[in-house]
């Protein structure tokens, strides 16, 4: 898409959230949202995590009522941030969309969001959640910045140097966003930030592994795609996103995947040692909640406990056993993305390893049905 186009664009589809969304200010007494407003923006969110990231709209139903509209949100934001790559047609563009992430995160977040709907839902949750915590718990501005800071640095689709470069990728997008998630919930708990940070990095390495063929062959795909959300495929510039590292254990050249595909002499081994990570984050995890609930303990600390917004109190740092089964109990719809995550692995395994197999980006029509199976004996 040419500059001038992407203006226009933008232009008018600003005009239309003016006009859809007018007389939408803060959440401040003086010019609060219309309950029609708020109804808009949910409508608009819901179905646009319907129409990118089928699965994230699938499992909203194991998350409970009262947190509905931040996970909403939260998917919402994602899947715009996520796209930026995808619609707009340089990083310079793509920086300016970001900057505009960040600013109207800010303001919904401080009770003063633009007219503009996910800011809008964004805004009503975090007042909600204020509401039902009494003030103690709150969506952390600092994480979705982080999300933001992190996609904005692969907007030119830069090569990750090592599988640990990508695994550190998954945990500032996909964990954080679990993280989010689980702050909706009014809960501050070490375990399950624990048990999200590994199903996070396995969602992540998964997401780039899908959009191999999306960002190698840009040209051949439609902007946007539906049933995930890769946030890394530009819309004119192939690139190969395994790491490089494994490219090299492989002997697989970049050129290689550009002239030959899926036929390429060493892509599915990379493939594999690269899904072979993320399938390891899954299994830990359900090791850590098997070990909890036989021996009170979950095998090893947690590695980003002492960063960023990992802020737990004594009492939560010595929290028992039972508090800790109840902690994950009440997270475990969070932690629902590790079922289609594994199903999605588990397909390309039958494929013997080739990303490029059209199956695979086609949506799971059991995911209902293994979600409900998997959420009804909490299991992971």
């Amino acid at each position: 898409m040419q500059p001038s186009r992407l203006i226009r664009r933008t232009c008018l589809s600003s005009r239309l959230h003016q006009r859809q969304f007018h007389a939408s200010p803060s959440l401040q007494d003086a010019a609060r949202p219309s309950q029609a407003e708020i109804d808009r923006a949910r409508a608009y969110c819901a179905n646009l995590v319907r129409t990118y990231d089928a699965p994230s709209h699938i499992l909203q139903t194991f998350i409970p009522q009262s947190s509905r509209d931040a996970y909403l949100a939260i998917r919402a934001f994602n899947v715009d941030v996520a796209r930026v790559a995808d619609t707009t047609s340089t990083p310079t563009i793509g920086m300016m969309r970001m900057q505009f992430w960040r600013d109207t995160v800010t303001k919904a977040l401080a009770g003063t969001p633009p007219k503009e709907p996910v800011a809008i839902l964004l805004a009503k949750a975090a007042e909600d959640l204020a509401e039902r915590s009494g003030g103690k718990a709150r969506l952390s501005k600092n994480w979705f910045h982080r999300i933001i800071n992190t996609r904005e640095q692969h907007l030119g689709n830069p090569p990750y140097p090592t599988l640990s470069a990508l695994e550190s990728y998954a945990e500032n997008t996909y964990s954080t966003m679990l993280y989010l998630t689980l702050q909706t919930l009014a809960q501050a708990s070490l375990t399950t930030d624990h048990i999200a940070s590994h199903i996070g990095k396995a969602m992540g390495i998964t997401a780039v592994l899908r959009g191999i063929p999306l960002i190698a062959f840009p040209a051949q795909q439609p902007m946007g795609t539906s049933g995930h959300v890769t946030g890394q495929s530009g819309p004119t510039q192939g690139a190969v996103l395994i790491p490089l590292d494994v490219m090299a254990e492989a002997n697989l050249k970049e050129e290689d995947i550009f002239r030959q595909g899926a036929s390429a002499s060493g892509l599915r081994d990379a493939v594999f040692t690269v899904a072979t990570r993320a399938n390891d984050h899954l299994i830990t995890a359900r090791e850590m909640l098997a070990k909890l609930r036989s021996e009170g303990t979950l095998g090893h600390e947690f590695e980003h406990q002492n960063e960023e917004e990992h802020a737990y109190s004594a009492q939560q740092m010595d929290a028992g056993v039972e508090t800790k089964l109840a902690e994950v109990e009440q997270a475990f719809g969070v932690f629902m993305p590790s079922v289609t995550t594994q199903a999605w692995l588990d397909r390309l395994e039958k494929k013997d390893f080739d990303v490029f197999d059209g199956s695979l980006r086609t949506g799971d029509w059991t995911l209902p049905w293994k979600a409900y199976w998997a959420f009804s004996r909490r299991k992971i």
